[in-house]
């Protein structure tokens, strides 16, 4: 398990427990055993049953992530000492429905484009601490993930060639980078500087639907083509057939329902 998904884990428990969990440790024996278990309780795409093993060390996985669910499916069976499962359990929860509900969006755009050569993609749009978990999670819903962070791509926005002097003169800096390249294009003389400079991964934002499908007739396969601003689940389809390569929506790990999903004990 990644350091930084322990570490998520341990300070979402720290953050929950604090001092301790006086309602559990009052009302429950400290003796008591029990079994918990989870169930969906609506249709969704399942994600973020990795971290469970950090919450509940005795602890049965028997759903995956990625996996579709129906309402009443048994997702995981947790067993140990009463009080450990009581004070455990909004934490699980809250990564759960949380990460689900990110699944189940992704696979809901993935749904959206089917039939189509066009790929969805997710962005850096993510919970502050929490962007590994998150873009497991839209990856589980069929998404691909884009770049991790800063340091793993370039993409070079508006503000980029503003503050660069141009597109020419941001490509020139970047032709060593040794990681991939892309560069968003405002306007048509941006674009066809952009492809006279050798550019391969082209974004264009903000776009309509017939508008796009005009840019992209123009660029004729010299360039593989993001779209992005704006696009919805509604309009995703329109987008992903104008001929673009990828979609990216950043709603798909910022505005994300979290799901319901039950934990019992028994």
């Amino acid at each position: 398990m990644h350091s930084e998904i322990q570490d998520a884990v341990r300070r979402a428990l720290a953050e929950d427990i604090g001092s301790g969990d006086i309602t559990t440790n009052l009302c429950v024996p400290a003796e008591a055993t029990a079994t918990g278990r989870m169930f969906a309780r609506e249709s969704l795409t399942l994600a973020g049953v990795e971290v469970l093993p950090l919450i509940f060390p005795e602890c049965s996985i028997l759903r995956q992530s990625g996996d579709r669910l129906q309402e009443g499916d048994e997702i995981a069976r947790v067993q140990g000492p009463a009080r450990a499962l009581l004070t455990g359990e909004r934490t699980a929860l809250n990564f759960v429905q949380r990460l689900s509900g990110i699944a189940t969006l992704a696979a809901a755009y993935v749904r959206a484009v089917e039939g189509t050569r066009c790929r969805i993609l997710d962005t850096r749009k993510t919970t502050p601490g929490l962007r590994r978990l998150e873009k497991m999670a839209a990856a589980a819903g069929g998404v691909v993930n884009h770049r991790m962070g800063l340091f793993d791509a370039v993409l070079i926005k508006n503000n980029h060639i503003t503050a660069a002097g141009g597109v020419r003169a941001a490509l020139e800096r970047t032709r060593n980078a040794g990681v991939p390249v892309e560069i968003e294009v405002r306007t048509r003389e941006e674009l066809d500087e952009a492809l006279a400079c050798g550019a391969t991964h082209l974004l264009l934002d903000n776009l309509s639907p017939a508008d796009a499908k005009a840019w992209i007739s123009h660029i004729g396969g010299r360039a593989k083509v993001e779209l992005s601003g704006g696009i919805t689940l509604e309009s995703a389809r329109a987008y992903a057939e104008t001929g673009a390569d990828f979609l990216s929506s950043g709603a798909i790990t910022h505005s994300a329902r979290a799901v319901d999903i039950n934990f019992r004990i028994e």
